[in-house]
């Protein structure tokens, strides 16, 4: 746990930082900073979707994803936890946004899951020291431009990295099948998508502009492995060096 314990303090710090930047940066200067960090999430969106071996998976991952993220009501669930953050703290409007943007970005990936079970196999933290020290300096642009809602990010690593370091011996089998591993982050790309055009006031959506919401899709983050898993072939060799 060493490892996740230091990449939530990192940014925790970073954030903390991001924030007293954030405040004497001048409006106009905030608002262009915050476009920009628009167009580089949709860049990272980009990158992270490209992963997919099979891009059917990816689309069908997707797509059901959001079928159940709204059979689940799960923007009505995560708007009460953000409205009542925000109120407990103060947070703006782009609570949500800053939110899972920093949950997608420091907790999806390669580095995320081999940091962690390394740490939990073999106790070495040298993965989740790099991932922390990226995460300091992420953290601090995104809680700059888009407020609080990055530092409460640190309860979904201590939760996710948590888990994944606790579970490392069971998650083992997982590392050897990079197929997982890379539709998993494709899904995650998909999501930092419709992150960044919301960031960039792009509403999505063909009947109503605000249909498809990023916390829709969560539930792809679980389905396109499975669906890897079950339809894609699993290389006899990979480069993961797990014992």
């Amino acid at each position: 746990m060493r490892g996740t314990l230091l990449n939530a303090l990192l940014v925790l710090i970073g954030s903390s930082i991001g924030l007293g930047l954030g405040s004497v940066i001048p409006d106009a200067a905030a608002a262009t900073a915050l476009s920009v960090v628009g167009i580089v999430v949709l860049v990272i969106g980009i990158k992270m979707a490209f992963e997919s071996k099979n891009f059917v998976i990816l689309i069908v991952a997707s797509v059901f994803g959001a079928v159940i993220g709204v059979l689940l009501g799960i923007d009505q669930g995560l708007d009460w936890v953000a409205d009542w953050a925000r109120s407990a703290s103060g947070g703006d409007g782009s609570f949500r946004e800053g939110l899972l943007t920093a949950t997608i970005l420091f907790c999806v990936g390669p580095m995320t899951l081999l940091g962690c079970i390394q740490d939990g196999l073999e106790k070495k933290i040298d993965l989740l020291v790099i991932k922390s020290v990226l995460d300091l300096i992420s953290s601090t642009v995104l809680a700059s431009t888009l407020g609080i809602g990055v530092i409460y990010s640190v309860v979904a690593i201590l939760i996710i990295q948590g888990g994944l370091t606790l579970s490392a011996r069971a998650l083992k089998p997982i590392v050897k099948n990079e197929n997982l591993i890379h539709e998993a982050t494709a899904a995650g790309g998909v999501i930092m998508l419709v992150i960044g055009l919301s960031i960039l006031g792009i509403k999505v959506g063909r009947e109503n502009p605000e249909v498809l919401r990023a916390d829709l899709l969560l539930p792809s983050l679980i389905i396109a492995p499975i669906l890897a898993h079950l339809f894609l072939k699993e290389k006899p060799e990979t480069d993961a060096q797990v014992p």
